[in-house]
């Protein structure tokens, strides 16, 4: 599948990535055959965050977009297979399970480490080698930018965490990928909002936030995990019938004037903090 059928990249001059690497449901038919299902393959998408975030590239930001699902392979996962969170249940680089530790594959089907290397090669690495170009581009232009890397989850999902999540989940790999002014700022609208917040719980940030960070030389990168229930309605136990439900932008309106807030925030501390620093030369990697 050529890269611009499944990657989708929306060029923006701004200092600030929007990441999106877990609203993707495709599942291409050379490697669909093993899974038990369709609709538990494409289940723990993070539902329509796309569109909650409809408004970034008005704001001049860069996006970046899977349409790969998650199960076939998660490119928000460390790619040697480790675990991000050693000691706590979750999912690997191609899942062998949903949230809900349900089996993906039919017995005998799971991917082998032949088909772990092909996806790899077919959708990890060009991901991660757009998003370290798009860095690049725009560490050329900004002596600071702002890696923001989009998510969101079921609010009570046992077999991975207690509870109900907080509504905005901020991750920063625990204050290490990006400045904690910059944390700090977001963490304060979130709070102000009222709505349930926690800085690096549950979610500390995946393999995109750890990765790219460089806050050293001015890539500051963070994670935000919503809880969906934050703008659409969540059944107890999502079915085929009633998962996912629909788009609901009227109840979307107060999360998203809110997430308009940060990614402001986002943009006037990556503006702010490049006074302090001088612009990438112009081939330099990241």
């Amino acid at each position: 599948m050529p890269t611009g059928d499944w990657l989708d990249i929306h060029r923006g001059d701004a200092p600030l990535i929007v990441s999106f690497p877990h609203t993707g449901t495709e599942l291409p038919a050379s490697e669909s055959d093993g899974f038990a299902s369709p609709w538990l393959a494409r289940r723990d998408a993070d539902w329509w965050v796309h569109h909650l975030y409809d408004f970034a590239r008005g704001l001049g930001a860069t996006t970046i977009r899977t349409a790969i699902s998650r199960s076939l392979i998660d490119v928000n996962r460390d790619p040697s297979g480790a675990s991000l969170y050693p000691g706590q249940n979750t999912t690997g680089l191609c899942p062998l399970t949903t949230f809900d530790d349900q089996p993906l594959y039919k017995a005998g089907a799971e991917p082998d480490a032949a088909a772990i290397a092909r996806r790899r090669a077919n959708w990890f690495v060009p991901y991660h080698d757009a998003l370290a170009a798009e860095i690049a581009r725009l560490r050329a232009k900004h002596a600071s930018i702002v890696v923001y890397d989009a998510h969101s989850i079921r609010s009570r999902i046992p077999h991975l965490f207690d509870g109900e999540l907080p509504q905005f989940n901020l991750g920063t790999n625990g204050d290490s990928s990006c400045a904690n002014g910059l944390a700090d700022a977001v963490e304060r609208l979130c709070r102000a909002s009222g709505m349930s917040t926690v800085r690096n719980g549950r979610f500390k940030g995946g393999w995109i936030t750890r990765h790219h960070a460089d806050p050293g030389n001015g890539v500051h990168s963070l994670q935000m995990e919503l809880a969906c229930r934050g703008y659409i309605d969540e059944p107890a136990t999502p079915t085929p019938d009633n998962w996912p439900t629909p788009w609901q932008p009227e109840r979307a309106a107060p999360l998203r004037a809110v997430l308009q807030q940060v990614l402001a925030a986002c943009l006037d501390f990556a503006m702010g903090a490049g006074a302090t620093q001088k612009p990438a030369p112009p081939h330099a990697g990241t």
